[in-house]
């Protein structure tokens, strides 16, 4: 008798929920209502951002390019907006590493091939 009751809330506990998640809605996914959203293509779907590292380094050594003084380099590209961001990627913290900060640069997709050959990479990060 003491092993029945040892072991029937062991098999309760075994075969509650075998069906799947005891707590999701089981009419949840019938009431859902879903719809689509035609997308259509626009002047900013036309755009992409490149950047350069701002050649700013850890412990305040390096100098930081300002964001309008490197966007001289991208000469005859219409700039729709520019801003300095980090990367977020993890980095070793020592003095004189990279603080993974850049010139970020929002341009037609067009000039995408010519921002490149300039030194920019096509900025992937969010």
């Amino acid at each position: 008798m003491k092993k029945l009751l040892m072991t029937l809330p062991l098999l309760f506990v075994l075969g509650a929920c075998t069906h799947g998640n005891c707590r999701t809605q089981k009419g949840a996914e019938k009431t859902a209502v879903t719809s689509e959203v035609p997308v259509t293509k626009s002047a900013a779907t036309d755009r992409v951002k490149v950047y350069k590292p701002d050649g700013s380094l850890q412990c305040g050594q390096g100098k930081a390019i300002p964001v309008a003084e490197m966007q001289k380099q991208l000469k005859g590209i219409q700039v729709y907006s520019a801003s300095n961001k980090n990367d977020g990627m993890m980095r070793i913290q020592l003095c004189g590493s990279p603080t993974g900060n850049n010139n970020v640069y929002e341009i037609d997709r067009k000039d995408l091939e010519v921002a490149l050959k300039a030194g920019f990479k096509e900025w992937t990060f969010e």
